[in-house]
């Protein structure tokens, strides 16, 4: 007998494997499925470079369609019709605002702590009043507690007579739920539900949600519309409910999308241009608008238009500081210094010239660390770009260029003079660093290393450059480029990049076309993945190389996440694998079925022994997640059970050909 164990069965069995993907040696692809795949490979090859991942389907489209056909569409994001997507995103109200809106909608802690000093008027009434009211209501509660438990502190150890001892934990008893509280809530029509909850304060309100258990969380919501569970997230945590719409949005993009290169090539720059989702307040309300406004509609576009929208974001001049820096010889440095008492700009002045976005603008954005830059050229541009800041920053405004915080003078970068012009003289830089060879190899080797292997041909990259400079940083150009090189479509290229966490996941859902009705656990296996969504600290972004993201423990998540995924373990995640009612299928027949579906690259000859003995050997929890046992008869004729199905499909999503695209 033997118990099914995803970690130490299945997992162990598959993580022995040849890691890179291939068949080991000596072993080969079933003969008649090489034979059927061999003049797909190019269009396989195609859909696990240029999308996350091939859908159901896709196959047969693009071959259908000629592969190069396919992708020149996909060049052209705005000719694709993607209806179905667009119905989806209206799960997402708030990702229509501006930021401004976003705040006053949604406020952040920082709106909330100005409202409660006075700094700040409530709504008078409605909807917005009551969001105000009950967040100001919430801090101020923890002023008391944090009052109560001082006191309750000071009195234990007055008590010791020591002037120490443990402070007291809170004593007060709990809130008693009332048990008929939830059902004649919940047995309300939505509309009236919605009311019940919007006219409970915000301590009653946070009792009421968080005491609810299992069922009764989904069927709070049953029948809401998008706007009203948002309004609901907006009562309980409206910066949380803005970030969860962020991500939310970003994730339904990649997976059901039908411009895919658009949405990877969003990633892609999201990366390159990374802006950390915490690094003050504000930043997760600007990021929608940096995605949205600035990111996604150029990511196919000219770099230097993107890049000049990037250096005008306001996500970008608050992550990498320049909106605090200061001219050391502008005019409010120069008022600072001769009237420093009761002057406005003293503390501005104070902060002095910041070189951060300069430095990255030209190591990572554009040049990169061997560009032939020195650090006297950051400190020049970083003069020329003061005065580029943001226009009340912490309500959402957007860019401002302060002439009083402009450095006067000429400047020089990299042998360039740069005239005193104002606003314009970081234009003039922008471009002459978007125009330069080295930004050219720079952005064309990231690309290569995205869409071909993480140590790319240099004649590629070469060839990537030349497009780039002879186009002005045509990004669509760059792309075709690589598209007809040699070097993409060499045997070394086929399933020679290992994917992200990010690619991953999504390609996992795409290949087992789920509904994803809740993108939450999603998320969540994101962070768990160590790849959040928005997460990455330090502006270099996450990395591409398979050694960031290959590990044993790594490897381990992934398979759990397939066999959670397969099994509909998933909260709000539905996967159902295609079988006609009443059908009965032996395992090596079900197995294979589920092989040209969700890896139509095929396995190799020891990957699908290995699964077929793992799934053979073990019987598959049931779908409520508890473990069964069964006796191992050795009999591959059997019928496949519905969790032997799940096991299968799970065991084909963590295999190491489909960690690889």
């Amino acid at each position: 007998m033997s118990v099914w164990s995803p970690l130490t069965g299945s997992l162990c069995i598959l993580l022995a494997l040849p890691p890179s993907g291939f068949a080991a040696p000596g072993s080969k692809v079933r003969p008649e499925y090489r034979k059927k795949m061999q003049g797909d490979e190019r269009v396989l090859h195609a859909l696990n470079r240029f999308t996350f991942g091939p859908r159901p389907g896709d196959l047969e489209m693009v071959r259908t369609q000629g592969v190069d056909a396919w992708f020149e569409q996909q060049l052209h994001p705005a000719s694709i019709e993607d209806q179905s997507l667009a119905e989806r995103l209206t799960e997402f109200p708030a990702m229509r605002l501006s930021p401004a809106e976003l705040l006053a909608r949604f406020p952040n802690n920082a709106i909330v702590r100005q409202v409660t000093n006075g700094k700040l008027t409530m709504p008078d009434s409605g909807l917005l009043h009551t969001v105000y009211a009950n967040q100001v209501a919430r801090v101020n509660q923890k002023k008391e507690e944090k009052a109560q438990a001082a006191n309750a502190s000071s009195t234990t150890m007055a008590e010791n007579g020591m002037g120490t001892g443990n402070a007291a934990t809170n004593t007060a008893s709990p809130e008693v739920r009332d048990p008929q509280e939830a059902q004649l809530l919940l047995a309300l029509a939505p509309r009236d539900r919605m009311l019940r909850l919007i006219a409970m304060q915000g301590r009653d309100l946070d009792r009421f949600v968080n005491g609810l258990k299992g069922p009764e969380k989904t069927a709070l919501t049953a029948g809401f519309t998008p706007l009203m569970r948002e309004t609901l997230g907006d009562l309980e945590a409206p910066e949380r409910t803005v970030v969860e719409e962020l991500m939310g949005q970003r994730l339904t993009r990649a997976i059901y999308s039908n411009a895919q290169l658009q949405e990877v090539m969003t990633d892609f720059w999201l990366n390159h241009f990374n802006v950390f989702l915490r690094k003050n307040e504000a930043t997760p309300y600007q990021l929608v608008s940096f995605e949205r406004d600035v990111v996604r509609p150029r990511a196919l576009g000219h770099f230097e238009d993107l890049l000049e929208a990037v250096a005008h974001s306001s996500a970008m001049l608050m992550y990498l500081d320049n909106a605090e820096s200061i001219g050391p010889d502008s005019a409010a440095a120069v008022r600072a210094r001769f009237a420093p008492s009761r002057n406005p700009d003293k503390k501005k002045a104070d902060q002095g010239l910041n070189e951060n976005y300069a430095r990255e603008l030209m190591e990572l954005h554009t040049l990169s660390v061997s560009g032939g830059y020195t650090q006297a050229d950051v400190i020049q541009a970083a003069r020329i770009l003061t005065g580029w800041t943001v226009d009340q920053p912490q309500r959402g405004g957007g860019f401002r260029f302060d002439e009083k915080r402009h450095e006067p003078g000429t400047k020089r970068v990299m042998g360039k003079k740069f005239k005193e012009h104002g606003e314009q003289e970081g234009r003039d830089l922008l471009h002459f660093l978007a125009t330069r060879p080295a930004t050219a190899q720079s952005i064309s080797r990231k690309l290569a290393v995205r869409f071909v292997s993480d140590d790319p041909p240099q004649g590629l990259v070469d060839g990537m450059a030349k497009t780039y400079m002879a186009t002005n940083g045509d990004i669509a150009a760059v792309l075709r480029t690589l598209y007809r090189s040699p070097e993409f479509w060499s045997e070394d290229a086929y399933r020679a990049k290992v994917k992200t966490p990010l690619e991953f996941v999504v390609s996992a859902v795409r290949a087992s076309n789920a509904d994803v009705a809740e993108m939450r656990p999603l998320i969540q296996v994101l962070r768990e993945m160590g790849m959040p969504l928005y997460g990455c600290v330090p502006p270099t972004g996450y990395k591409e190389d398979a050694a960031d993201w290959v590990s044993t423990g790594a490897l381990a998540n992934r398979m759990n996440f397939a066999l959670r995924l397969s099994a509909n373990r998933l909260n709000g995640v539905q996967v159902a694998w295609a079988r006609s009612p009443g059908e009965l299928t032996d395992v090596e027949s079900e197995e294979a079925r589920l092989e040209n579906s969700v890896v139509p690259g095929g396995l190799s000859d020891a990957t699908r022994a290995a699964l077929l003995q793992s799934v053979d050997q073990q019987q598959p929890a049931n779908a409520a997640g508890t473990t069964t046992v069964a006796v191992n008869d050795g009999s591959r004729g059997r019928p496949t059970t519905a969790g032997q199905e799940q096991a299968l499909a799970g065991l084909l999503l963590g295999s190491p050909e489909f960690q690889r695209r």
